[in-house]
């Protein structure tokens, strides 16, 4: 969905369910449930082999060693990849209830007709997230409000009556 699209979007629809608490979603993730997630998608045991690999050859953290037994090492080059695919789950998930949402890495907007649709919808994803995937969601950043008071990847929407 484009900006063009979310400015339809946000035209039609009265609040969102804005979903920007994924942020560090992959530090914490399970690295059985993302192999199995990659797994799905990636059918060349070998790659699979050597995220695997990747995932448990632990950091240097200020000068010492640690082993990496869950997560995916942040500014690494498999964190970004492994993130979309890890988020694609929820992305799937809404798509199969029909809901109208967009997402930028780990920032996610979701579209509902009313405050209580969207409070009910952020009832529901956010145990998928947990439950299903493993992941965290930062609750503290992740809201139901109306269009008019966020902002997302640097732009503001408002609605325009035509006064």
């Amino acid at each position: 969905m484009g900006i063009e699209s979310l400015q339809e979007e946000c035209r039609r629809r009265v609040c969102i369910c804005g979903g920007h608490g994924f942020g560090e979603v992959l530090r914490h993730s399970k690295h059985s449930k993302l192999i199995e997630v990659l797994s799905r998608t990636i059918k060349d045991g070998r790659v699979i082999s050597l995220i695997h690999k990747y995932l448990n050859a632990g950091v240097l953290q200020n000068g010492f060693f640690e082993k990496t037994e869950e997560g995916v090492p942040q500014g690494g080059p498999l964190s970004p990849l492994c993130g979309n695919v890890m988020l694609n789950e929820p992305d799937k998930e809404l798509e199969r209830r029909g809901h109208r949402f967009v997402r930028y890495a780990d920032d996610a907007l979701i579209f509902c007709k009313s405050r209580k649709s969207a409070e009910r919808t952020l009832a529901n994803i956010i145990p998928f997230i947990e439950r299903e995937l493993f992941l965290k969601v930062n609750r503290a950043k992740t809201t139901v409000t109306h269009v008019s008071k966020i902002k997302y990847l640097g732009y503001a929407f408002y609605r325009n009556t035509g006064k």
